[in-house]
């Protein structure tokens, strides 16, 4: 199915002044992004539920793709599975050309082949995403395209999406706010006896009756340190930490709280204190303006005078449609990639995951992770509830 027609200039739901420049710097001339987290942003959101929480089909795999053509917005096509074009019916996509035509990779590539030779980009520099680029379209499309040089589009696409609109961060603190509450319900529902999977179930039950798409929960119980589900139970003056990923019209929210059987003790309030103390002395410095790294060296300096700091560990990253995206802030730490940004200022509009993590020996995982959007005199917390010890069996 081919849809091609238009009557006023096509107007893109991003910034596009913004991914020309971008593109420009990078050398590309057109991207095709294949993404499912690229390809939703830059159509608006759109992403089709059939494939939601599924890639493979048949004997290939789902492959949306955007073609967009440096500052030629009506150039921009978009190709879907063939059951997408009853959801361009019921509401049109923005592209000027839509192609529902595919079932897997090969003719996805075949389609974004026959597009960039129409809008005459077959022989340029096209920015393809690698990661997110099967082996057999990426050996189609270099067939299909003589004289093409393909480029590295993936810090192009997320420089795009690192500042949020509005719409964005009230996805996020939707998200947020949902996440808390889901888990502040779940640990005041948990009894002694309590299995780490019955606690966990009832997380997805709490998120998916909020209107939250589950993605994870690592729970810990106890002094163990293991956070994935098992037949553990809850005993009376031990600790939980809860730990959830779970997605709001795309967008991720990503917190962790912390529960106590009971009532918890001095040293549990003091512990919990400690790591309070790093999240604050992070929070203390996140305004737009400020560079990356003042909130590591003020939270690194806080934890390095901490009583707990030999097991103790603070980490910090960007997150939005994905849980770790830019800006990236810290070098491999955990996660393998470069803290890029570190030494560029902050801009309001990004949104920060803060995250310090004590693996404390005796009492267990004690943790608290927040999210922050930054603004232009400091910063907005999403999902703020719930930060000190919650009670279980309330």
């Amino acid at each position: 199915m081919n849809i091609n027609a238009r009557e006023t200039p096509a107007v893109a739901p991003f910034d596009s002044a913004k991914l020309d420049r971008l593109m420009e710097e990078a050398g590309i001339d057109v991207i095709v992004a294949t993404s499912k987290h690229n390809t939703q942003y830059l159509m608006g959101g759109y992403k089709f539920i059939f494939f939601a929480a599924m890639d493979a089909i048949g004997h290939s795999r789902y492959l949306p793709v955007v073609v967009y053509e440096r500052g030629a917005p009506d150039h921009a096509a978009y190709l879907g599975n063939r059951m997408e074009g009853g959801e361009h019916q019921n509401n049109p996509f923005w592209t000027p050309t839509v192609y529902t035509a595919t079932w897997g990779t090969i003719d996805a590539a075949a389609l974004a082949i026959e597009h960039l030779k129409k809008i005459g980009k077959a022989g340029t520099r096209i920015g393809i995403e690698p990661a997110f680029l099967p082996s057999d379209a990426r050996d189609a499309l270099g067939a299909g395209l003589e004289g093409a040089r393909f480029i590295d589009a993936t810090h192009t696409l997320e420089r795009l999406r690192a500042i949020k609109t509005p719409d964005e961060l009230a996805k996020l603190r939707t998200a947020s706010e949902l996440i808390t509450q889901a888990m502040n319900a779940t640990i005041a529902s948990a009894r002694e006896g309590s299995t780490k999977t019955e606690i966990i179930e009832q997380l997805r039950r709490e998120e998916t009756t909020r209107g939250l798409h589950f993605e994870y929960c690592l729970l810990t119980l106890g002094s163990s340190h293991n956070r994935a589900a098992s037949p553990q139970a809850w005993g009376k003056g031990e600790v939980l930490s809860i730990d959830s990923g779970g997605n709001y019209h795309g967008y991720i929210g990503d917190l962790c709280r912390m529960g106590v059987l009971g009532e918890p003790d001095d040293e549990l309030e003091d512990l919990l204190a400690e790591v309070d103390a790093i999240q604050h002395k992070a929070f203390a410095r996140v305004q737009a303006g400020a560079f990356g790294r003042e909130m590591i060296e003020a939270a690194e300096a806080e934890l390095k005078a901490s009583p707990s700091a030999v097991f103790t560990d603070f980490f910090c990253h960007g997150m939005g449609l994905i849980s770790h995206e830019a800006p990236f802030l810290m070098t491999n730490h955990p996660v393998a990639y470069e803290g890029i940004d570190a030494d560029r200022p902050l801009e309001a509009g990004m949104v920060l995951s803060v995250e310090t993590t004590m693996l404390h020996p005796k009492r267990g995982f004690i943790k608290l992770e927040d999210t922050l959007a930054v603004t232009e005199t400091g910063y907005e917390m999403f999902g703020s509830t719930g930060r000190g010890w919650n009670r279980g069996g309330a």
